[in-house]
């Protein structure tokens, strides 16, 4: 009987014991910052890509990165599946640097009117 009841008190003492603390403080998001910003895009027709992004959604990202920051863009189209069974593809990339954002979006600018013409070219 003394058996059970130390065995007893000591499931209750754990027990007690493991209880997580309610904490009642608020917590707030004061700033919200972007750091080595790497956005690949897959598409699979011209619609897909005017539909996705334009040059503007990303410079809003790239304006809530630090300085100096490293950054990548590289978009994926797909294409029909060849006579191997898979599926074709080609890609376009640009790596950069946040200190550097106007070129790195002029380049991205080229690169979803290139990746355009790759599909519209493929009619």
């Amino acid at each position: 009987m003394k058996n059970s009841l130390i065995i007893l008190a000591l499931f209750f003492i754990s027990i007690s014991f493991a209880q997580d603390k309610v904490v009642h403080e608020k917590s707030s998001i004061e700033k919200i910052e972007f750091t080595n910003v790497a956005i690949e895009i897959t598409v699979d027709s011209a619609k897909d890509i005017e539909e996705t992004f334009t040059v503007t959604d990303i410079k809003e990202m790239l304006d809530d990165t630090n300085p100096g920051e490293d950054i990548s863009f590289k978009i994926i189209c797909n294409g029909e599946k060849m006579s191997n069974g898979k599926k074709s593809h080609m890609s376009y990339a640009i790596e950069g640097n946040t200190d550097n954002k106007e070129e790195f979006l002029k380049s991205i600018n080229k690169i979803r009117q290139s990746a355009i013409n790759y599909y519209n070219n493929k009619n």
